[in-house]
């Protein structure tokens, strides 16, 4: 079978995914796309970076924008642990698995452990953050999509089932995962931490390459006003697919790219899956209703283009299967 059995006892304590660094290009024009469109609020401006953080936050930020003169780059994914005691025993783990990894000095955090996953991607751990007010009921701040908190990272990964072996080690646990008719060879997989349907997921391509980072709205009605807002502020073409509801996670999404390229997730109405025995959703690669439970299949671009990480080189998919594009 190629769902791992869970690990309860993983090497250290990974609570949740937490935030996304992104490099951009032009700091003016993404604080307006993420604050003034999706609805992100500033925490902070720097002369080379932008913090944002959701309406539930009480972290000084969930996404960090960095001015770059490479932009469309994904800096680095990040994920919050139980203790300062469990950024030492990550350490210890990832450089017995001969990957290497180094505290690094992060703003308005505290240490911070980056390295990476089995085929590249840059992972930072961390425990402290600079705390901020909430602004759950600070009504008067809404606006736009008025998304709630961050949700999850997808990743295109050249071998789903080797990305689900080394993040089940770390007690990432499979919700729902794509297989083609024949076999139960990995194509997707969805896998999480917090008690949702993921934190990560991998999909099957040329990687590693961060695919999207995802927010999660309150209701699909705030998708379907963002939706409209984007189309009459001049990022119709930003849109890239959906509105829909996805047969795998059940949630509503819309799929949007930012003045960079990359792709950000608009996401409400998943499910919980806190219960150990929780068992994994298997779909066909060929389901229509896996990518779309209305049947619409994804765009070409959804398959095919993301965001690089620093210096990681990518290679193709070791599974050539094709899923369903929409022509």
């Amino acid at each position: 079978m190629p769902v791992p059995p869970y690990t309860l006892t993983p090497p250290f304590n990974t609570v949740r995914c937490a935030y996304v660094d992104l490099a951009v290009s032009d700091l003016d024009k993404s604080q307006h796309f993420y604050d003034n469109t999706l609805g992100l609020k500033t925490t902070l401006r720097t002369d080379d970076a932008i913090y944002l953080r959701a309406m539930e936050d009480r972290n000084h930020h969930c996404f960090v924008l960095r001015k770059s003169d490479t932009p469309g780059v994904c800096n680095a994914q990040g994920f919050k642990v139980g203790s300062e005691e469990d950024l030492d025993k990550a350490k210890v783990w990832f450089e017995s698995k001969g990957i290497p990894a180094e505290f690094v000095e992060r703003e308005h955090q505290g240490r911070t452990l980056r390295t990476r996953d089995n085929h590249g991607a840059v992972l930072e751990f961390f425990f402290e953050i600079e705390k901020v007010p909430s602004l759950l009921q600070k009504y008067e701040e809404y606006k736009a999509a008025q998304p709630l908190r961050f949700d999850h990272f997808n990743c295109f990964s050249p071998n789903v089932q080797e990305s689900v072996d080394f993040y089940s080690e770390l007690g990432f646990r499979v919700t729902e995962y794509t297989a083609e008719d024949d076999n139960d060879i990995m194509w997707a997989a969805w896998m999480h931490r917090k008690g949702t349907v993921h934190d990560v997921a991998f999909t099957n391509g040329m990687g590693p390459r961060l695919h999207h980072a995802a927010l999660f709205l309150p209701t699909a009605i705030h998708l379907i006003h963002l939706c409209d807002l984007m189309s009459t502020t001049g990022y119709l073409g930003n849109m890239e697919r959906g509105p829909g509801r996805h047969g795998i996670s059940n949630a509503f999404f819309l799929y949007v790219r930012d003045p960079d390229d990359h792709r950000i997730e608009l996401y409400a109405s998943d499910y919980m899956t806190v219960d150990p025995d929780h068992e994994p959703i298997r779909w066909s690669l060929l389901d229509t209703q896996r990518q779309t439970l209305w049947g619409t299949p994804a765009p070409r671009s959804w398959f095919e283009e993301g965001s690089e990480f620093p210096d990681t080189p990518t290679r193709e998919a070791d599974l050539k299967a094709q899923p369903i594009i929409a022509h």
